[in-house]
């Protein structure tokens, strides 16, 4: 991690021994650089010097406590979302029976809200570059989450359930942009190493306010069923819960004003964001559609059955409504902890499809426990717990290696949008069969989707196989397999400009993509990460063939 002096801004264009004062912000020039690996214009370089209460070290955007305050908000920023998310399903009994409706329209609670994120998905990140702007658009998705929520809620007051459904769909707008604006905030606060562990704590915390949804609902509903019946009731509950909501959009609203002035005192510029291209589609491996199939076909055996596990575990094991929602958050408990652990470990080791394998393995073992054996339901779901980290630690971080750097945009939306439309296609599904079959059925119909994503990594696995095996390569593996194609890209380049010859040499030669090498240097290079002091001199050596 990077101490506070090694994150000294540079700002250019500034005539040294000017000074400029802005409030307490006071901007002074001085030709010591403030970071060793930037260099300003006209080799000018700026040292920002603050004073009052602006210096102290939580005050000032350069130091760690102020970013820690920074990183704080932005985990606050999603938990409103993530609690209400489930609030369906912690719920699903009651919601059920006070407002007269049958699973298969429960589940289009949840199907309502993937439906726009099969388009938003694409779109989320072009709206927060380039049309509104990271502060605002927080601001504004933030604000379709609490009105989809309260509009949610006031469907249950009113005994309108097609308003609770407008009101899911507003939500479901809201909720997965905000998503991406949070991960737009964490790229723009914090670089290179640090971001590991501020996407692992955001994780972590969203998970978090999944678990709180499922373990304090059901207590607050029996707690407002004193004063309340019926569908008065449900609304109520839900519209106490949109207070979570409202402490999202105030976190986005402080969260906006400390980024706008770290701009202000850093002098930092927006970048344009990367621009969904969907010509690049015809490029794509084989192996990347089969991550895909991988994706939708697990995913819908987690989430779903975790949407409608309420009354499954009440029905099977006969535990009360509390207990239920207890060991139906298990999944989102160990997923907090487990998963920063299982991408380190990954990181470190490597071997991603023998981990997604074995996380696809456990799931089905996790489901066959559960679906045709009476053992505590805990142990089936701690261990679905641990599988779906372990998954999501491998399988997504595989597209990079599969995808170049240019097309990763792409690629990341198109899995998005292929998970939220399985997504809402199997949950209604998946309510209609418990109502005309029942649960044992409908765990069949998530086993065979198991089976489906099972079938997948076997065959990217023998196609990997097949191509001199990069997804399943050890790290080392991986490192020295890099530095092999790149001596061989040297060699050829230096042969080729040492022979003087550049008469048949086209811009298109020079701007065709590079190894995944190059590609990834590049990526970590702009984020502010490191590069391997090992391959520094072939990074090097790349640079000079294409200087």
């Amino acid at each position: 991690m990077a101490s506070d002096d090694e994150i000294l801004p540079i700002l250019e264009n500034e005539v040294p021994g000017d000074v400029k004062e802005e409030g307490s912000e006071t901007v002074n020039e001085s030709s010591a650089p403030s970071h060793p690996n930037e260099v300003g214009d006209d080799d000018t370089d700026v040292e920002i010097q603050l004073s009052g209460c602006g210096a102290s070290p939580f005050c000032d955007p350069r130091r760690m406590p102020h970013r820690f305050i920074a990183l704080f908000l932005m985990c606050l920023l999603g938990f409103g979302s993530t609690f209400c998310y489930d609030n369906p399903g912690a719920l699903q009994d009651n919601l059920k029976s006070d407002m007269g409706i049958n699973t298969a329209q429960f589940a289009n609670l949840y199907a309502w809200y993937s439906w726009p994120n099969v388009i938003l998905c694409f779109i989320g990140g072009f709206l927060l570059d380039r049309v509104f702007g990271m502060q605002l658009g927080t601001i504004i998705f933030a604000t379709l989450v609490l009105l989809g929520q309260l509009t949610f809620a006031l469907g249950g007051i009113l005994n309108k359930f097609w308003l609770m459904e407008m009101g899911r769909l507003i939500f479901g707008i809201g909720g997965e942009s905000l998503a991406v604006a949070q991960n737009t905030y964490a790229v723009s606060w914090f670089k290179g190493k640090e971001l590991n562990m501020v996407f692992g704590l955001q994780l972590s915390f969203a998970r978090l306010g999944s678990t709180v949804n499922f373990n304090v609902m059901g207590p607050l509903y029996k707690h407002v069923s004193q004063f309340y019946t019926g569908y008065l009731c449900t609304g109520v509950v839900l519209m106490i819960a949109s207070a979570s909501c409202v402490m999202s959009l105030l976190s986005g609203l402080i969260l906006g004003y400390l980024d706008k002035r770290a701009n202000r005192i850093l002098k930092k510029t927006g970048q344009a964001g990367e621009v969904i291209r969907f010509s690049d589609v015809k490029d794509f491996p084989a192996t990347f559609w089969l991550m895909s199939v991988i994706c939708v076909a697990y995913y819908v055996a987690i989430f779903p059955f975790i949407g409608l596990g309420q009354v499954f575990f009440e029905r099977k094991f006969d535990f009360s409504p509390s207990n239920a929602n207890a060991v139906n958050s298990i999944v989102y408990v160990i997923s907090a902890v487990a998963s920063p652990f299982f991408g380190i470990l990954v990181d470190k080791v490597g071997r991603n499809i023998l981990w997604v394998f074995l996380a696809i393995v456990f799931t089905i073992g996790s489901h066959a426990l559960l679906t045709f054996t009476f053992v505590n339901p805990y142990v089936g779901m701690v261990t679905m717990g641990f599988s779906y980290s372990m998954l999501a630690s491998a399988l997504w971080p595989m597209v990079a290696l599969v995808v170049p750097e240019y097309q990763l945009g792409t690629a990341y939306g198109i899995m998005q949008a292929v998970q939220n439309l399985g997504m809402a296609v199997v949950t209604m599904m998946a309510g209609r069969i418990v109502d005309d079959q029942g649960y044992l059925v409908l765990e069949v119909f998530f086993l065979a989707w198991l089976c489906l994503s099972l079938v997948a990594t076997v065959l990217i696995w023998v196609m990997n196989a097949s191509r001199g095996g990069l997804l399943n390569m050890s790290v080392a593996e991986r490192d020295k397999h890099e530095r092999e194609l790149m001596s061989k890209e040297n060699l050829e380049r230096e042969k080729f400009f040492a022979s003087g010859s550049m008469s048949d040499v086209t811009p298109y030669d020079l701007l065709q993509p590079r190894s995944d090498f190059a590609m990834r240097n590049r990526y970590l290079s702009r984020i502010g990460a490191k590069i391997p002091e090992h391959l520094v001199p072939q990074a090097s050596m790349v640079y000079r063939a294409l200087r």
